[in-house]
């Protein structure tokens, strides 16, 4: 496991917030993500983007199969005491390759 995702699992384990913005995502009635579902992804899913220089502070970005026709993809960044959840979505395939980990050149 990579230094950074320990960092995230470590104020995972200490408190999870959720932005407002995150929240909004989450209850569109298109994707209707659960905090747990969120919690998921961030503890058993995939790195696939990484943010250094967030203005936010170091974030990145997680993928995870939540089902086998549900992906979520969640922005977190994490603090000394907390874990900010900063989004969730169900990504589109507007944007995504098929392995949902590869944008598209647009």
């Amino acid at each position: 496991m990579n230094r950074f995702k320990e960092e995230v699992l470590a104020a995972f384990h200490k408190e999870v917030l959720f932005t407002s913005h995150a929240l909004h995502q989450m209850n569109l009635p298109e994707r209707m993500i659960t905090k747990q579902e969120v919690k998921e992804t961030v503890l058993y899913g995939e790195i696939i983007e990484d943010y250094l220089h967030d203005i936010r502070g170091h974030s990145c970005l997680f993928m995870r199969a939540v089902s086998l026709n549900r992906i979520i993809h969640v922005v977190c960044s994490p603090k000394k005491d907390y874990l900010t959840i900063v989004s969730a979505y169900v990504p589109s395939s507007e944007k995504w390759e098929s392995d949902w980990k590869t944008r598209k050149i647009l």
